[in-house]
């Protein structure tokens, strides 16, 4: 059984990585942590073998940084800050996914891929209006894995916020006379939860810290 304990368990996401804890039988949810619920990080961690963190890019790393200096292992959902730093901090590991969803990563894979074949892109993605960072981590960790394949990442890459959105992303590849676009959208917050929950069971058997992108654990 892994002890799990969420900080940011009062937001939305923190709610439902909550509620998939729960549901899961070889999991045991052991501490919440928010300012709503007057409960603090450093309360929760006696009991856990596992954080996974859904707060705010400004108190990201420094709650990655705590987790990792107790010995407890730290699942990052939180986008928009640089965990570089905490490179060979403490003596458990650190795992950062820009995106917890099986399809986001697969479209990431897919335009690996096109761009070889298809450089030129633009990147647009979409969020609820209460996403703080722009753009999105899945868009910057696109544009990253695009790049590297030999892909032009057009800039700006586009954000949009509006109510009614969850998180969509769209890769456009042009050549002459065609595009190709690939899209991902997650309609529901569960959608991220089986990456989440797969990451709380492999964070523990990590050869480096920090690990970026769920693909390395798929």
């Amino acid at each position: 059984m892994i002890n799990v304990a969420v900080c940011g368990a009062a937001g939305r996401m923190g709610q439902t990585v909550c509620d998939a804890v729960q549901a899961a039988d070889d999991l045991s949810l052991v501490g919440r942590a928010d300012p709503l619920l007057d409960t603090a990080l450093v309360d929760v961690l006696g009991d856990a073998d596992v954080v996974v963190d859904f707060t705010t890019p400004d108190a990201a790393v420094e709650n990655a940084r705590t987790c990792l200096e107790a010995g407890v292992h730290c699942v990052m959902g939180t986008t928009g800050a640089d965990f570089s730093a905490l490179e060979g901090v403490g003596s458990a590991n650190l795992f950062v996914a820009p995106n917890f969803a099986i399809g986001a990563v697969l479209m990431m894979e897919l335009a690996q891929r096109v761009a070889p074949h298809m450089p030129e892109c633009e990147i647009v993605e979409l969020h609820h209006d209460r996403k703080l960072d722009a753009p999105s981590g899945t868009a910057k960790r696109t544009a990253d894995l695009v790049r590297a394949a030999g892909g032009n990442v057009h800039e700006p890459i586009h954000s949009v916020r509006l109510p009614g959105l969850v998180a969509h992303q769209e890769v456009v590849f042009g050549g002459p006379g065609q595009t190709l676009t690939i899209r991902h959208d997650s309609t529901a917050r569960e959608s991220f939860m089986p990456g989440v929950l797969l990451a709380v069971r492999k964070v523990a058997s990590l050869e480096r810290s920090p690990t970026v992108g769920l693909e390395h654990l798929l």
